[in-house]
């Protein structure tokens, strides 16, 4: 089996390094070079400090890229079984074998192992894992990276992961080990991984040694890292895959834009952004080796060429500077607790906000992802007296569980491939997944007081480009961990959808179930600090109460002001209703839910948020993006079984069936979760052989962009995270 695999040089291996101590008080323009300085010990342990430290920015780009690293329930109910200290001759080396560095101790007995062999070439012979599998002694402390502050790599192997130990001085302590004697020697886990994510200079290969050949000209052009950003990058190229997105931003008349743009400045404007990052992804002009030129090829699509090329074609295998996307992520993340950090994060997720992002901006001009868009109709049926009630929904991503079931041991080989020790799942039952039936215990129902239901969904409408998020994920120790679960895809990557998976909403001989009774009305809870604030000002508790209902019952200043904008008001002493929303219109303004709607919202999701939002378009709008789950459901909702079916026009995408989709593009994932790791994608793309074009998978990873081999797409098609269909 042929598997993609990188190969990386590190800065021992490219350079040769010479330390020089300088003088630069003697001569302040040079420095004085002091050759025998280094053989003092003071000033030999002063260069090693120095050596080994990081600056300052270096420390806030490894803050930004760290996970929330917590103890766990070994490391804080940690047993110690010590005898005596360990002396220096025995944490020189592995105990198992002759290496001297990646040196993991046993927090429980003191066994000093080797730790597996890392990313950069750091050698490891897994004795320490040995240790574990033979003693079960969960918590090891990496001895290189413990620094006098008390902060080191600890990894527990019973969770498999990296954890935190608040007393690792004290545990060092019982083996005669001070902290404040020890310094940093050594690379911890998150500084290897920056360095395996942000160097370029890396070749990929396949294990049998070929490598990967890089790719350049229109619609090839990769992404540069920005710092845990392959999640926005891996995303970006899927997206601009698609004819949808590719008509829509990428235009001869983009200066007309730029003239006619409200926006003041092209960083505020999601429209001028989307539009650069089209046309350097598709133009070609950035698609070029780095130190080479863009040449116009006679067909106006333009190849690449060195600038230094030789005249029989042999160049040195280059890749690409990439794009940097920094006004994109910092627009599109600005405001967002999550996506306007460092830190890595979910694919799907992003794709989501990305979407509501851009309807939000593009109104009633063309909207690209109307293309995601489709309804699925659900059914539920009382248990009791069989009535039932349908609605649908408007979506744009397909959530499907991908069921985890572990092969038996004997069926694991050693080496076996990621997702070898789970059984492979059919894409087919992970759709049918979604669309079986599920018991709704507790649920009441309204025409005959039966308790418990049973619910189903069907596809009411089907988007021009399925979106399929394989959800891998299971609580580990009340942690969210991936599964490597293999997906096996139907022939040709193609998905097919027949009658049987369409929803026919109400059919004869079935009784429509009532609309559920409203909830009992009651006084909302008011924001106590602000409440204070506002009463300590001199204004009454009505009045106060009323103040912070109409401005999001949050934020004092803003309630203040809606108070001295509302003084006269002839109710404005009159006591709240139960419900709190005696000032807010019964049903809002259609022209409001209009506006909502044309933003890419559901009516429902519109007539809630004014509600919400005391009919405030612009904070309902807000309102929205901070509950992208809530879909506006209420008691008296048009999408009950009473209410006139909807007709074909209102919903989005296609009725017609059979549907068939093909597989364009997909994101895969690799570590241990979406917040950590490395995102990359996998485009089918047009690419010119000779003087013919055909369809090859292309691999883009950050700012590499490569042709994929067979294998490994047949491999990470399989583990993929995102699936993008088109529509055939």
């Amino acid at each position: 089996m042929t598997k993609l695999a990188i190969v990386e040089k590190s800065e021992e291996d490219l350079y040769e390094t010479n330390v020089v101590v300088k003088c630069w008080a003697c001569e302040p323009e040079k420095g004085r070079e002091l050759p025998d300085a280094v053989v003092d010990p003071k000033v030999k342990s002063l260069v090693d400090g120095t050596m080994h430290s990081l600056s300052s920015a270096r420390q806030a780009e490894i803050k930004s890229w760290e996970e929330e690293i917590t103890p766990c329930e070994h490391t804080l109910t940690l047993q110690q079984n010590t005898s005596a200290p360990i002396p220096a001759a025995g944490l020189a080396q592995c105990a198992s074998c002759d290496l001297k560095e990646n040196l993991w101790l046993c927090l429980t007995c003191g066994s000093l192992g080797c730790g597996r062999k890392q990313f950069g070439g750091n050698g490891g012979n897994g004795h320490g894992l040995e240790h574990w599998n033979t003693s079960m002694h969960p918590v090891s402390v990496k001895l290189g990276t413990i620094t006098p502050e008390g902060s080191a790599d600890v990894y527990c192997y019973a969770c498999d992961d990296g954890k935190s130990d608040p007393e690792i001085a004290a545990h060092l302590a019982s083996f005669g080990i001070n902290v404040q004697n020890l310094s940093k020697t050594e690379k911890t886990m998150t500084e290897l991984q920056i360095e395996h994510n942000l160097k370029y200079d890396f070749s990929l290969t396949t294990e049998d040694g070929h490598a990967l050949e890089p790719l350049f000209g229109p619609g090839l052009t990769g992404l540069a890292n920005l710092g845990n950003s392959c999640y926005i990058a891996s995303t970006i190229q899927a997206l601009f895959s698609l004819p949808a997105f590719q008509a829509r931003y990428n235009h001869d008349n983009n200066h007309d834009h730029a003239l006619t743009c409200s926006e003041p400045l092209p960083a505020s404007c999601i429209e001028c952004q989307l539009r650069k990052v089209a046309d350097g992804l598709l133009s070609g002009r950035y698609a070029v080796p780095r130190g080479s030129v863009y040449v116009p090829h006679v067909y106006g699509e333009g190849e690449t060429r060195r600038a230094d090329e030789k005249q029989d074609g042999e160049r040195e295998r280059k890749y690409q500077a990439g794009l940097k996307p920094s006004g994109l992520k910092t627009l599109v993340g600005r405001g967002h607790a999550e996506f306007s950090t460092m830190k890595q994060q979910d694919a799907e997720e992003f794709l989501q906000w990305l979407i509501q992002y851009i309807r939000r901006d593009v109104r009633r001009v063309g909207d690209p992802t109307k293309v995601f868009s489709y309804a699925m109709e659900q059914r539920l049926q009382c248990a009791s007296c069989k009535g039932v009630r349908y609605r649908f929904d408007e979506c744009d991503v397909l959530g499907v569980p991908v069921p985890a079931v572990e092969l038996p041991k004997d069926q694991v080989s050693v080496g076996e491939k990621e997702g070898g020790k789970w059984r492979e799942v059919p894409m087919s039952r992970c759709v049918e997944m979604v669309l079986g039936e599920e018991d709704v215990d507790g649920w009441g129902c309204a025409a005959c007081g039966g308790r418990g239901g049973v619910k189903y969904s069907r596809f009411k409408s089907f988007p021009e480009v399925l979106v399929m998020h394989a959800k891998k994920f299971q609580l580990v120790n009340w942690v969210p961990t991936k599964l490597d679960v293999p997906i096996l895809l139907p022939p040709g990557d193609e998905l097919e959808f027949g009658e049987a998976y369409v929803g026919k909403g109400i059919r004869p001989g079935e009784t429509a179930l009532p609309d559920d009774a409203a909830p009992a009305q009651a006084l909302p809870t008011f924001d106590a600090t602000a409440m204070a604030q506002l009463e300590a000002m001199g204004f009454p508790a009505v009045r106060a109460q009323k103040a912070l209902l109409a401005t999001g019952n949050k934020d004092a200043e803003a309630a203040m002001e809606w108070l001295f904008a509302h003084m006269e008001d002839p109710d404005i002493d009159t006591p709240i209703a139960a419900g709190g929303r005696e000032q807010v219109e019964a049903e809002p303004p259609a022209e409001k839910v209009a506006l909502i709607q044309d933003m890419g919202f559901t009516a429902a999701q519109g007539r809630k948020a004014l509600r919400e939002t005391g009919g405030d378009v612009e904070r309902a709008v807000e309102w929205l993006f901070s509950h992208p789950d809530d879909m506006g459901d209420e008691p008296n909702s048009a999408i009950s079984g009473s209410a006139p079916p909807a007709t074909a026009k209102e919903l989005p995408g296609t009725t017609d069936v059979p549907v068939r989709y093909r597989l364009k593009a997909f994101v895969s994932h690799k570590g241990p979760s979406t917040h950590s790791g490395h995102y990359v994608a996998h485009v089918r793309v047009p690419v010119r052989v000779g003087e013919t074009v055909k369809e090859e998978w292309v691999f883009f990873n950050d700012e590499k962009v490569l042709k994929a081999d067979e294998e490994s797409v047949k491999e990470l098609k399989s583990l993929a995270y995102l699936y993008f269909f088109e529509r055939v």
